[in-house]
């Protein structure tokens, strides 16, 4: 059960743990510090977390803190209570998942020559045995993560089956991953893996069109749907290839890459890609310009000696409609932005681009409304299924949008198949 203090942020970004427990070890890094938002952050996905505490930990952070994080009371010792049996003994009762964040050297080599002899060496011990995934994020300075015994002791414990959240390297020091990160890999390793198998084709962010050599036109797309879909089909096991414009959020790694700026490229780069290799799925999550320059201009332009500019504009090419081209046989989601309209001109657009392209899907939204859409966290959209079936998602975090449509998505490829 969690704790009642915790319902405000019980699945605030996603229930994609919800049913999870996590058993969340932390060990005497000064990246101790990041421990709580670490377990808050996965409550926020829905999970129930565990904490438990070496000594040298405590030295650092006081068990109060992990407490008032978790919910619950934090383990820094095992007693006659055989909590170690209680959280990773092989019972229907054990924890989904052992998380060591951070890790230290130490306590590396130790769960590598099987010494048990702090709560959190114990509990993986037990934890090993159970068979219950383990992920281990390192903290240490550069020259012990350098070390070739740490590394020896690394690569055993790859072997055995553990995973590792690989550390930034800066400042002479191996750092603790991103919270951010950390918890991708738990859901990746606890989430429904429903797509395995699938190939899925996404394109994302904005395109520039220029002007001159260095001044463009573009829209304010961030690209962040399209990397949110990216992210959540990676999670449940596609093979992601990515075709990203100048967005400002980061892709994930593991997608197969590949950077465009205009709109011309990004057909280019669609057209090439559907040739070269068949996919299940194709996203058109990118926002490309609908207008390039027909003259573009072919040296900076030096404002201290023109008053006004005119430029002609032309249509750029609509690189939905060549994608049944080519693989007349793929899932086609479309993405389809508007400004101010109502329910019913959204719904209407949606289907006139739903029969233009030859999708299977569309997805439309106002970007009018305030605080979604681009840019935004969140965004508020009608999916509107082939058979004229439209459903409604209201305000929802761009993450819990990504899924549902990844899951009508694998439903409607489940009914053709």
């Amino acid at each position: 059960m969690i704790n009642e203090s915790l319902k405000d942020i019980v699945s605030k970004k996603s229930d994609k743990l919800k049913g999870k427990r996590i058993a969340l070890c932390v060990t005497g890094s000064v990246a101790a510090i990041n421990s709580t938002e670490l377990a808050r952050e996965l409550i926020r996905h829905g999970g129930e977390v565990f904490a438990i505490m070496t000594s040298a930990a405590q030295r650092l952070i006081h068990p109060n803190l992990l407490e008032w994080a978790t919910g619950k009371p934090v383990i820094i010792e095992l007693t006659g209570k055989m909590e170690h049996i209680r959280i990773a003994g092989d019972w229907e009762g054990k924890v989904d998942l052992i998380l060591i964040a951070p890790c230290t050297a130490n306590t590396i080599g130790k769960i590598a020559s099987g010494i048990d002899d702090t709560p959190v060496t114990t509990i993986v011990s037990c934890g090993l045995g159970s068979r219950i995934p383990i992920i281990i994020a390192p903290a240490m300075h550069e020259s012990m993560y350098k070390n070739p015994v740490v590394k020896s002791n690394i690569e055993r414990l790859k072997q055995l089956g553990l995973k590792f959240v690989e550390p930034i390297i800066e400042e002479g020091k191996a750092k603790m991953a991103p919270i951010s990160e950390i918890v991708n890999a738990v859901i990746n390793q606890l989430c429904e893996r429903d797509m395995e198998g699938l190939k899925v084709l996404i394109t994302a962010g904005p395109t520039r069109e220029y002007i001159d050599p260095v001044r463009v036109i573009t829209n304010r797309s961030s690209g962040r749907m399209g990397i949110t879909l990216a992210e959540e089909a990676l999670r449940r096991g596609a093979q992601v290839s990515l075709i990203y414009g100048p967005g400002t959020v980061i892709p994930p790694s593991g997608v197969k890459l590949k950077r465009i700026e205009t709109t011309q490229e990004l057909l280019d780069a669609v057209i090439s890609e559907l040739k070269a290799s068949p996919y299940d799925i194709f996203i058109a999550a990118a926002a490309p310009s609908d207008f390039t320059i027909k003259d573009k201009f072919g040296e900076k332009l030096d404002t201290h000696f023109i008053e006004s500019l005119k430029v002609e504009l032309k249509t750029t090419p609509k690189v939905i409609n060549e994608v049944k081209k080519i693989q007349p046989k793929i899932f086609l989601t479309a993405f389809k932005a508007e400004y101010k309209l109502s329910e019913k001109e959204l719904i209407d657009k949606g289907k006139r681009l739903l029969i233009e392209a030859q999708a299977d899907m569309v997805v439309v939204n106002d970007v009018g409304k305030p605080s979604i859409g681009f840019g935004e966290e969140d965004n508020e959209v009608y999916i509107i299924k082939k058979s004229g079936e439209v459903i409604f998602i209201p305000r929802s975090s761009k993450v819990e949008i990504a899924r549902r449509i990844l899951d009508i998505a694998i439903s409607e490829l489940k009914k053709e198949d």
